[in-house]
């Protein structure tokens, strides 16, 4: 899929920060160049994976197995590893290399997991958690990786990459401890974590949008997809999975980088109206959903058919405005899994090899089940966060208590 597109380097140079902490993540990451002004570059990279997308589009329709009311235990079509090596009793210290706080869906998750801790704490399995923020940097967080290994008081090491190819070394020398590695959100390019874990991915993101909207819309329909970042590869597969289907549906599709300015968003919205009818928004994330609604209507122009995410900001201009929509997850509940993980690996338990997670869409039939749940949330609150059993629920959410 080579095409060439149309971006501010500058604003993507200066919104990475925000982007590669990923209100969705798995990003394999490149390099990024600034300059003054717009310029026209030509992505190369073929994003496209026709057994990855297979493997996704079929996990989108398997039943999870694990706790029914626990869907940050539950797995798919897991392979199992044996942890035996690694019983022993008592408290363990966990070391956590973290790529970033810096998104609301990464603050969402971080406030779980430190929520998940306090339990774990309580119940005699974890003992600490030093963290180390590497504030989306490849070389910060190397660099921490490498702190946690020479101090040598690390029982687990968790790991949440800030890039693919750039953390992998560094990965492998925290395995070479002998110590547990726990991989989550991103993964790296070594199979020695004893266990990586993630939802389905971007190529299902991508079918579950496209789907939605091919079937609400009709050939020659024009769709403008907004997007945020190129070369990050979960947010590309989205993008390359859509695309691959309006195309063969006959959907006519327009894509824009937008680095998530709501700005920049009504910007090109507004530009496409002039245009002509816009009958569908796709999102690859959902910041920003609120600009491009808005964006119609200042042009008193019909809603479009969207696709935006469980953000809360999107979910309630979506039941004000009553548009047709559809609001995909990159489950959040995610973040609790790790340590959860690591419980499970010093008791002697097995644990999934590549630990899938479910990733189901809110439709609109399950619309105001999550506004309720989530009703005195902020707007940065992510409705399947998957926290509701946890100590301090609802207000230290509700309250943004970021540790």
């Amino acid at each position: 899929m080579r095409r060439r597109i149309t971006v501010a380097s500058a604003m993507i140079g200066a919104l990475a920060l925000f982007t590669l902490a990923g209100c969705t993540t798995d990003p394999n990451v490149s390099e990024n160049t600034e300059s003054a002004a717009p310029e026209e570059t030509e992505e190369s990279v073929d994003w496209f994976d026709q057994a990855l997308f297979d493997k996704q589009d079929a996990e989108r329709d398997v039943v999870p197995e694990g706790p029914e009311n626990e869907p940050y235990l539950q797995y798919i079509n897991a392979e199992f590893v044996d942890t035996s090596q690694f019983a022993s009793q008592g408290p363990k210290k966990a070391c956590f290399a973290n790529a970033s706080i810096s998104n609301p869906w990464r603050q969402t998750g971080w406030i779980t997991m430190n929520q998940q801790l306090k339990v774990l704490q309580e119940a005699g399995a974890i003992s600490e958690m030093e963290t180390r923020d590497a504030q989306d940097s490849d070389d910060t967080q190397i660099a921490d990786i490498d702190y946690f290994i020479n101090e040598g008081n690390c029982d687990v090491f968790i790991i949440s990459p800030n890039s693919t190819a750039a953390m992998t070394p560094a990965v492998q020398r925290a395995c070479d401890t002998g110590k547990p590695v726990i991989v989550f959100d991103r993964g790296v390019e070594t199979d020695c974590p004893i266990t990586f874990i993630h939802p389905i991915g971007g190529f299902a993101w991508g079918i579950d949008t496209a789907e939605f909207l091919i079937d609400n819309l009709n050939e020659g329909d024009k769709v403008v997809a907004l997007r945020i970042l190129p070369g990050v590869d979960v947010l590309e597969q989205r993008w390359a999975a859509a695309d691959k289907l309006f195309q063969e549906a006959g959907i006519e599709a327009v894509d824009y980088f937008t680095g998530a300015d709501p700005a920049e968003i009504k910007k090109i919205i507004s530009d496409e109206l002039a245009k002509g009818d816009v009958q569908g928004v796709w999102m690859d994330a959902g910041d920003g959903a609120v600009a491009a609604i808005e964006a119609f209507e200042d042009a008193g122009a019909d809603y479009p058919v969207m696709t935006g995410e469980d953000e809360m900001s999107f979910l309630r201009k979506w039941k004000e405005t009553g548009l047709t929509g559809l609001a995909p997850v990159y489950s959040n509940f995610q973040w609790r899994t790790p340590l959860l993980a690591a419980q499970m690996i010093f008791a002697g338990q097995q644990v999934p090899s590549e630990w899938v997670l479910p990733q189901s869409p809110i439709t609109a039939e399950e619309g105001d089940e999550y506004l309720a749940l989530n009703e005195n949330m902020p707007d940065g609150h992510y409705a399947k966060f998957g926290g509701e059993d946890l100590p301090g629920y609802p207000q230290v959410w509700e309250d943004r208590v970021i540790p």
